[in-house]
């Protein structure tokens, strides 16, 4: 990513628009000049792209995905469709700088759910496998945080666990189109439409650093009866009633 960014640097564009936090801050390193407008943040202001929500200060601005407040919410959608539900096994890319900031959230939602957290970490694709296929029969269930790396090979991610009759729940409606049990988050089509207004407005001469760091406001919950049925978890009627979307 820092070659990639490089070249955007030095191909002199406007704008450069990011997606997650890992590219986002591949870029801010690269420039102090150039306008960078992100999307899918989990926590701006945590991992130092910008200064505050309110006055990112700087040449980034953009969409956050607000994910450090709802992890503890995804680990309790987690535990209220796996009934005794007491180990998660939590996927995590060493490599990704927000993911500490997201662990510190969900260890302290595991202390008041009772949960206990097994952190599974890989830094490469090839780890994916290895890792998901060494923690069969020690969890009950898969919690998936947004990562670039994860989201690019979910289908791999969700396969090796269903091989392993692991539960998953994840950030993005993707993983759960590939499979995965269910999912708690912002729409990203909306999030990334959101964006195209903030370029606008850069490229009409507004400074980024005078342009606030949207949050979502709407947050979907996707279930996978098909994935339900095949682990043989039966998903309550009040878990489906608060459900945006049902794959049957």
């Amino acid at each position: 990513m820092p070659e990639l960014a490089a070249e955007l640097v030095a191909r002199k564009v406007d704008v450069i628009v990011t997606t997650g936090t890992p590219p986002a801050l591949a870029v801010k390193h690269a420039t102090s000049t150039i306008s960078i407008v992100f999307v899918g943040i989990g926590d701006p202001v945590g991992t130092g792209v910008v200064k505050s929500l309110a006055r990112p200060g700087g040449n980034a601005t953009g969409l956050s995905q607000q994910a450090t407040d709802t992890g503890g919410k995804r680990l309790e959608l987690l535990r209220e469709a796996v009934s005794g539900l007491r180990r998660v096994a939590v996927l995590v890319n060493v490599r990704n700088p927000y993911i500490p900031l997201e662990m510190k959230e969900l260890e302290l939602a595991a202390g008041k759910l009772g949960l206990e957290l097994v952190a599974v970490e890989v830094r490469r694709v090839e780890d994916i496998v290895p890792a998901l296929i060494a923690i069969r029969g020690q969890v009950q269930a898969l919690y998936v945080p947004g990562d670039p790396l994860i989201f690019t090979h979910r289908v791999r991610v969700v396969t090796v666990a269903l091989a392993g009759r692991l539960p998953t729940i994840h950030n993005l409606r993707e993983h759960v189109d590939a499979g995965g049990l269910m999912s708690y988050g912002p729409s990203f089509v909306h999030l990334h439409r959101r964006s195209g207004d903030y370029v606008d407005k850069i490229l009409r001469g507004t400074n980024p650093a005078d342009i606030p760091v949207e949050q979502p406001t709407k947050f979907d919950l996707i279930i996978n009866l098909v994935t339900a049925r095949s682990l043989g978890i039966e998903i309550s009627p009040s878990l489906l009633a608060r459900a945006n979307e049902v794959i049957e």
